[in-house]
């Protein structure tokens, strides 16, 4: 029988279909995996990592608990202060000090042109050794009229020498033992007036009048300095400002309401604005017993417990008045490195270090005591806190301690 080649070419199988369908399927895999490994590069590159950082265990201390009866203001003042200037005028000619160069108490501070008052001494010199020789020409001639009254004596008893030439070598020894006199008081006077020239040379030095800090220089070599002012702004009243750093202490105005608060000896925690972490103990001098009418407010000084180069003249400075209750309530607080605080907003804060996560709290400062911080309120003894961190840390990252 004869088969139809159209329908033998119906029965067979189509393999190019199978083809494209597998070539297809191996398109999509690829596709896909492709896609795993973007995805699994990406990853890598974008995903979290954990911050390192450096944890302190928190510590409790006890303390005492202390009320503030009183808040003020004032500024940082030195109780010895200085600006030297020379005793007489004259033209500086040397100055050897400058801004902030601590002096001693004696020191060569300036020098002004002494050529007149040089001069002046050796003009008194030389008539001080001229009174010297009369002197001592006036001592030869009273010993040559005590032999001559002697003489006449002899010969006035022996009666070859009237008593007219006796009176006359007794008047001689007489008028020139008052010359003697005079003289001598001529010397002396010519030593003083030797030794007052001698202090006006010296004092063409100025010297340092106490050990300090120099704040201000004012003359220059070349100006005139004076004691006094002096028409028209040319001439210098002052070489330079001395400031004894050891008598720095704090002068506040307290209003007369509020005085009855204050005594001496009370403690006080001085702020300066310019270092407002800083607490300064500090304790209360005196009150000065007068009254300014027109701010109606009384004086107090208060003295720094410990002195520290970071205190400054004129510095503005905050002060709270203590109650001095010796059976203050015994607290305990929790102290930190002061490094391990943060600020978010007006609220300080802490992380703390739990597992391999920080937790964010808030947390009250009690006191700040050099590098270090006491906590009233917000962790307690023994947790651990991050001191060394990123700065974008936040609640529940993760992080990794570092040893």
């Amino acid at each position: 029988m004869t088969i139809e080649r159209s329908h033998l070419d119906s029965l067979r199988i189509d393999r190019s279909v199978e083809e494209k369908s597998e070539r297809k399927t191996l398109w999509y895999v690829a596709v896909a995996v492709a896609v795993i490994l973007l995805g699994i590069v990406i990853w890598f590159f974008v995903r979290p990592t954990r911050a390192a950082v450096t944890v302190v265990q928190a510590k409790a201390v006890a303390g005492e608990t202390r009320s503030t009866v009183l808040n003020a203001s004032g500024y940082v003042t030195a109780r010895r202060q200085a600006t030297v200037s020379s005793k007489s005028t004259g033209q500086v000619i040397e100055v050897l000090v400058e801004e902030g160069m601590r002096v001693q108490a004696g020191q060569v501070l300036a020098r002004i042109d002494s050529s007149i008052p040089s001069a002046a001494l050796r003009l008194s010199q030389a008539q001080a050794a001229e009174a010297a020789s009369s002197l001592s020409e006036t001592r030869v001639r009273i010993e040559e009229a005590r032999l001559e009254m002697q003489r006449a004596t002899n010969l006035t008893r022996q009666q070859i020498a009237s008593q007219s030439d006796l009176d006359r070598a007794r008047a001689q020894y007489s008028s020139l033992q008052a010359r003697l006199a005079a003289q001598q008081d001529s010397v002396s006077t010519a030593r003083r007036q030797v030794a007052l020239r001698q202090q006006d040379v010296d004092d063409s030095v100025i010297r340092a009048p106490f050990s300090g800090i120099v704040v201000s220089k004012n003359a220059q070599p070349g100006e005139m300095v004076s004691p006094i002012s002096a028409g028209g702004g040319f001439t210098r009243t002052g070489i330079s400002t001395i400031v004894d750093m050891d008598s720095l202490e704090i002068e506040v105005d307290v209003g007369e309401a509020y005085i009855n608060r204050v005594r001496p000896n009370q403690p006080v925690i001085a702020t300066l604005d310019a270092y407002q972490d800083w607490q300064i103990p500090s304790h209360v001098i005196t009150v000065i017993p007068t009254a300014d009418r027109q701010k109606a407010t009384v004086k107090v000084r208060i003295a720094f417990d410990a002195r520290d180069p970071r205190i400054l003249p004129d510095m503005g400075v905050k002060v709270s008045f203590i109650e001095d209750n010796p059976a203050a309530a015994s607290t305990t607080a929790v102290e930190i490195p002061k490094k391990a605080l943060r600020r978010d907003g007006t609220q300080d804060i802490v992380f703390v270090v739990k597992d391999d996560r920080v937790e964010r709290r808030a947390v009250k400062v009690a006191a700040t005591q050099g590098e270090s911080v006491r906590l009233a309120t917000g962790i307690a003894d023994g947790e651990r806190v991050a001191v060394e961190g990123p700065a974008e840390l936040k609640d529940g990252d993760r992080v990794k301690v570092q040893p």
